[in-house]
């Protein structure tokens, strides 16, 4: 006796079981990352090695943009310092006020809420336009900082976005200020520290000092690895405080990597040298990031693996 062969299944009863119901849930951020992401970045690394400008048909060059930016490109050896100079001292300073604020909130009282939610909220504005060409006024030469160092007797002559020596340092100062994001992950490692530890180390005679660097430090630094990484990266990837404030001027002191692509992809139609420009700067930020990581195993703590 033969048996009877299975069923197909309706559109309906098909539609009906859950992983189908899953796909489709997730099909728009399925289409998403392929037509935003995905595509556009293998695109990216064709056009790499390609003339193009937009208007025609892009031309294949092979290493040609590469052989240009690194010796014929003034401009991209600058641009690069520039960036790397703002990461090494951004980076830093912002993890530094971050963490100390977050000592500070971390003691708690009536106003604390208030507090995280004032230092989170520039945070939240900091790569804005307007806040952007905020910081623009507050620098200018008749701007309200210059305006309150006169007040208090100070030299108020100072040309902030137009002097080599200081612009730069208004660009870091913008980068610092939103700290917040930083800081409330901080917070949040710190409150998750057993009380007991400290209570024990105070009972052996431990003052704040003592026990900010033999308990609060080992403890947070997984989040110290964490914030340290996406600081790194965004630093590298800095582009609207330079393009919005001043443009990379004085003598292209403040010309950050990203305006440099920028200009060359977008004002020159330097498609292909811009995206040449891009896999190189992926490269650096993976270099750098593998080098953190490399060295996390000498310095960052988990509780977990008891190292």
């Amino acid at each position: 006796m033969v048996k009877n062969a299975p069923r197909s299944l309706t559109l309906r009863e098909r539609m009906n079981r859950p992983n189908v119901a899953g796909y489709v849930f997730i099909l728009p951020f399925i289409v998403g990352l392929l037509v935003f992401t995905v595509i556009p970045f293998f695109t990216s690394l064709y056009l790499a090695f390609t003339e193009y400008n937009v208007l025609s048909p892009a031309k294949w060059v092979g290493l040609d943009n590469f052989r240009k930016m690194f010796y014929e490109d003034k401009l991209f050896w600058t641009s690069f310092w520039v960036t790397f100079k703002f990461a090494l001292i951004q980076v830093p300073v912002k993890l530094t006020v971050s963490l100390l604020v977050a000592l500070v909130l971390s003691r708690g009282t009536k106003l604390t809420s208030y507090y995280r939610a004032a230092f989170y909220i520039p945070s939240l504005m900091g790569s804005s336009v307007a806040i952007a060409l905020l910081w623009k006024q507050l620098f200018a030469f008749n701007g309200v900082i210059n305006q309150a160092l006169g007040m208090l007797g100070l030299p108020s002559n100072q040309r902030w976005l137009g002097d080599p020596k200081t612009a730069l340092g208004v660009l870091i100062s913008l980068g610092v200020w939103q700290f917040g994001s930083s800081m409330l992950i901080f917070l949040a490692a710190i409150k998750n520290i057993p009380a007991s530890f400290h209570e024990a180390a105070i009972v052996d005679g431990a003052g704040p000092v003592r026990r900010f660097f033999s308990i609060t430090l080992p403890m947070i630094t997984p989040i110290l690895f964490f914030n340290l990484i996406n600081q790194v990266i965004g630093s590298f990837q800095a582009f609207n405080s330079s393009y919005l404030i001043t443009g990379g001027k004085p003598l292209n002191t403040t010309l950050y990597y990203g305006v440099h692509l920028y200009n060359r992809a977008f004002n020159h139609y330097e498609m292909g040298y811009g995206s040449a420009m891009a896999w190189f700067m992926l490269l650096v930020i993976a270099a750098f990031t593998a080098l953190i990581f490399r060295s996390s195993s000498a310095w960052v703590y988990y509780e977990s693996e008891g190292r």
